[in-house]
Formats: structure tokens, C-alpha cells, sequence
């Protein structure tokens, strides 16, 4: 009694849940074998269950038959699917195109203590593929494109591979939908109508599908586009604007540049009141001041020959004595000139000069030493005398160094003291020791 109580709580408990789950889309390799699991959320031993299976796309078929007991085959197919019990799942021997499509699960289930059925639909689409090979990419007209005018269509083909799925990138980025990009339906196709400078780059094509997937090799697209961007420049004079200011006599090359594609033919012409001169063609320009007057007028003009397009840009030559003008215009960046750090060096040299001078003139030991080598006022007498006898300087004479302060009235360098008191040396006193019995001979 207590057993089917629990029972009857549990199929009441599980009544608004999954009863069964299926995985709802496999994919599969042709050749390759297939089971589309089925998982039971219920437990078999304690109910009855009867169901079928059947497929749905593209065509309806009835493949087999279940209880929880028994299985019937369908006897008009092939033997290529099983299913084995007490699992419902399918089993599918052999895929190839003819598999494909959407499965049908429909399942009856009857709980122990209960009269009423619970049934439980599931659907499963399996494909079948086939593995891609190495896509191709061809173009189509394959001769050179001009911009604003041609159009071009790249075409991704593979040998093998089903359910194919095509992308195009440029410079290893996803090409998109635009008003000049379209695409055929399966990708596989890419027209660009009309083409332009920004359409150049490497073109790769991705071809997968849900087994595998292949890169293209890299396609080049050239195309002839301009003149862009013209402009004219010089290493010479100063420029401001559209107007070079240059020194007298100075010969000066200007060049004419533009972003082309083939590069483009330049026209050089001079501009005057009464119109218009021809002065030469190509890239540089060279001409010579003193030959101009004070102001003159010229004009680039460049003509790309293949996208029959033009443009022109015209400029002022100035003819003036800059002076040292564009060296200061040159220099405005630097916050630090070289005078000013030639200066800066020079200071600090003479300024350490002056200290290493002053430092060996009042040195204390110089000092001193100069104190005790200057003769006595007696010293000078005797040597201008010349009456003093030799013997009496004969001795033994002894240094004892005295230490203290240099209070002597004798310094020659007085502003030493005052600027440090308290500087100690080293003070010799000197003392005589005369022999008893002297050897004269050694004066003779």
C-alpha cells in the first residue's frame, strides 16, 4: 500500500516535466553511422510505454514501431536502422544524402495506477556531409580593372563537400553586404560593381561546413584608380601655405606628387596675366631665381593615362632674402639654442678655473710652509754682515709639532683666517742640539 502511494506521488510529481530528451540536431559524416540518443526521464519497470518512429523531411516515412517488450521494423525499408530495447534511442547503420532530413520521435506512456496515456513528441534533424576540399577562387574579367568603371566577380569553387558555407575576406577582414558588394545566394560568388582604390587587397574564401572546414589560396586584386592627394613640395626656401619664399639666386627643385596608380604624368606650367606657358613635363621641377622677378605663379597638373583622370594644383614663388629667417623659423621647436649652451659650458669652465687657483693659493700647508721659510730680520742681517762664523749655525736642529690654531701675525694670507677660525694644522717648533766636541773638518 505505502509502495503505491509513493508511486502515485512521483507520476504526479514528474507529470509537468520532461519525460524524455533528445539531442535536437546531429551532424554526421557520409559513411559514418549515427545514434539519435534517447534519454528516459521515468522509470520503465513501473509503467507501459508504446511508440514510433518516423521521418518527417522531405518526405513522411514510418520507420519502426516500439513497446517496452517488442520492436516492428518497417519491411518495406532497408535494414539500416535498429533500435535496441529497453533504450529507444535509433540507431542509423549507414549515412549517406538519402538519410538526411527531420526524425520524428512519438512516444505513449502509461503509469502504473494511472488509466490515461502521457505522450511525448520529439524531433530530431540530422545532416549528412560530405568533407570540403581546398576552395578555388577565380575572377572574372581577369584582365586589369579601372576604377569607376570595371566590375569584377570572384567566384569560390569547391571539388567536394556538401552543405557548403561560403565567407570572403580582404586583408584577413569579413567582407560585407554593401551597394557595391553583393552575393549569390550560397556565397559563393562576390561582385563588386563598380570597383574602387579601396576594393585592392587579398581575397581568401572560406568554405566549411558542420564536419570541416578550407582556405582559399590568397587572390590579388589590382586596380587603377587616381590621381589623389597632389601636391607640391621642396627641401628648398620657406613654405607657408601654397607660397615658397625663396633667396635671391638660389636654385630651387620642386617635385609634383600624387597617389596613382599607374603613376601619373606631370605638366609643369607658369601663370601670367596674358595666360597660361608649357614649361616642362615629369615629376621635378627645376628652376632658377634670379631668373624670375619678385613674384610668380605655377601650376602642376597631373594626368593619370589609363583612368583618364586629372587634377591640378598651382603655388606662389617668392623671390626675397630670408637672412637667418628660416634658420630661426627652423629652430622655433628647439627650446635650447647652441649659443645659449656654448655659453652655459664656458661659465662653468671658468668657473672652476677660479675655484682650483684659489684653492692652491690659500692652501694652509702652503702657508705655513711659506710662514717658516721667510728669513728673520736677524737672518737677513747676518747674511748681509757676512761676519758670522759658519760654526755657530753647526748642530743638530729637531721639528716638534705643536698643534693649535694659525694666529700668526706673519700669514701671508689673511682672508684664509677670516674664513674658517677654527681651521687647525699643524704649528713645528724648532729646537738646536749643539755636540760637545763638533768635528770641524767638516766644514773645511
Amino acid at each position: 500500500m505505502f509502495l503505491l502511494i509513493c508511486t502515485i506521488f512521483l507520476t504526479v510529481h514528474v507529470s509537468n516535466s520532461e519525460y524524455i530528451s533528445v539531442v535536437p540536431t546531429q551532424h554526421g559524416r557520409k559513411g559514418d553511422s549515427m545514434l539519435l540518443k534517447v534519454e528516459t526521464h521515468f522509470n520503465s519497470q513501473i509503467a507501459t510505454f508504446q511508440g514510433t518512429w518516423y521521418k518527417t523531411k522531405p518526405k513522411y516515412t514510418h520507420l519502426v514501431t516500439f513497446t517496452e517488450s517488442n520492436v516492428i521494423l518497417n519491411m518495406r525499408l532497408k535494414n539500416n536502422t535498429v533500435l535496441n530495447l529497453p533504450d529507444v534511442s535509433l540507431y542509423i547503420e549507414h549515412l549517406d544524402e538519402d538519410v538526411e532530413g527531420e526524425y520524428q520521435m512519438e512516444i505513449n506512456i502509461i503509469f502504473s495506477g494511472s488509466s490515461r496515456p502521457v505522450t511525448v513528441t520529439k524531433t530530431v534533424t540530422v545532416t549528412v556531409s560530405v568533407p570540403v576540399s581546398i576552395p578555388i577562387i577565380s575572377k572574372t574579367p581577369d584582365s586589369e580593372l579601372v576604377e569607376d568603371r570595371d566590375n569584377v566577380t570572384l567566384t569560390c569553387s569547391v571539388e567536394s563537400g556538401t552543405n557548403v558555407h561560403v565567407k570572403w575576406l580582404r586583408n584577413n577582414k569579413l567582407v560585407g553586404l554593401s551597394e557595391r558588394h553583393k552575393f549569390s545566394q550560397d556565397h559563393s560568388k562576390l561582385v563588386i560593381n563598380p570597383v574602387k582604390k579601396e576594393d585592392i587587397g587579398q581575397y581568401i574564401c572560406e568554405a566549411k561546413n558542420h564536419i570541416s572546414i578550407e582556405l582559399s589560396k590568397q587572390t590579388d586584386l589590382s586596380v587603377f584608380y587616381g590621381p589623389y592627394n597632389l601636391a607640391v613640395n621642396s627641401d628648398h626656401g620657406l613654405k607657408t601655405g601654397g607660397v615658397f619664399t625663396v633667396n635671391p639666386g638660389e636654385l630651387v627643385f620642386f617635385e609634383c606628387l600624387a597617389d596613382s596608380n599607374p603613376p601619373n604624368t606631370c605638366i609643369w606650367i607658369s601663370k601670367t596675366k596674358n595666360g597660361t606657358e608649357v614649361l616642362m613635363t615629369g615629376t621635378r621641377f627645376e628652376v632658377t631665381s634670379y631668373e624670375l622677378a619678385q613674384t610668380k605663379e605655377f601650376l602642376c597638373r597631373a594626368f593619370n593615362n589609363v583612368t583618364k583622370k586629372e587634377d591640378e594644383t598651382k603655388f606662389t614663388l617668392v623671390v626675397a632674402s630670408l637672412g637667418k629667417g628660416r634658420e630661426k623659423h627652423i629652430q622655433e621647436g628647439s627650446s635650447l639654442s647652441p649659443l645659449t649652451l656654448i655659453t652655459v659650458a664656458s661659465v662653468c669652465i671658468i668657473v672652476g678655473m677660479m675655484f682650483v687657483l684659489l684653492r692652491k693659493s690659500c692652501h694652509p700647508r702652503r702657508m705655513i710652509k711659506t710662514m717658516y721659510m721667510r728669513p728673520t730680520t736677524e737672518q737677513r742681517g747676518l747674511h748681509r754682515s757676512g761676519h758670522e762664523d759658519a760654526t755657530e749655525d753647526f748642530g743638530i736642529y729637531e721639528f716638534v709639532s705643536v698643534p693649535g690654531k694659525i694666529e700668526s701675525t706673519q700669514a701671508s694670507c689673511r682672508s684664509l683666517a677670516q674664513f674658517d677660525s677654527d681651521l687647525h694644522t699643524t704649528i713645528y717648533e724648532v729646537i738646536k742640539h749643539v755636540p760637545e766636541t763638533p768635528t770641524l773638518s767638516l766644514l773645511k
